[in-house]
């Protein structure tokens, strides 16, 4: 396994919309893995391929606590089949847009159709913060992120200081 590098907004591989995967064989296990070990490393709790430069549809998640044991989710080729009207507000953030939060409103349950790690179509009821998670990952295969549910003027205030971010060179503080 190998930690990968995040790619963060603005960068237009976030933006592409990932493609179907025919097969889940030893190189899909492998990016599973990669992925896996790269969002344990950052902290997250979902990752999608794209946002380590792999337009394949590939989400991992893991919602275990700090101190529960790991409980690793694989998506592949997932689907959303069925959203309820009803919502439920989370404050989300992702791996590609680095320390900035906002709260978001999502269906409050979906139903999800997909592949497993070993390639089994599997069936999730998802509701709460499993659900969000879920949609939150999904987006990123279409090319979406959280802060595009924002209004124009904050989004853009995002991607400005962003930018700013990514055009600075680390500094050496002695």
């Amino acid at each position: 396994m190998a930690i990968k590098n995040i790619i963060t907004e603005p960068n237009k591989i976030l933006r592409q919309k990932s493609l179907p995967v025919s097969i889940v064989g030893k190189e899909e296990q492998k990016l599973m893995n990669d992925m896996l070990e790269t969002m344990y490393d950052a902290n997250g709790i979902g990752l999608a391929a794209i946002q380590i430069g792999v337009p394949k549809r590939i989400i991992v998640m893991d919602l275990s606590k700090n101190e529960e044991k790991k409980s690793p989710m694989y998506f592949v080729n997932p689907i959303i089949t069925n959203k309820i009207t009803e919502t439920s507000t989370y404050e989300e953030g992702c791996l590609s847009v680095p320390n900035f939060f906002a709260e978001v409103d999502r269906p409050k349950k979906c139903d999800v159709e997909y592949l497993d790690y070993n390639g089994k179509k599997k069936i999730l009821n998802a509701n709460g913060l499993l659900a969000t998670c879920i949609q939150h990952e999904m987006d990123h295969l279409e090319g979406i992120l959280f802060i595009d549910y924002l209004s124009k003027l904050k989004k853009t205030m995002v991607i400005k200081k962003l930018s700013k971010q990514k055009n600075r060179p680390d500094r050496i503080i002695v």
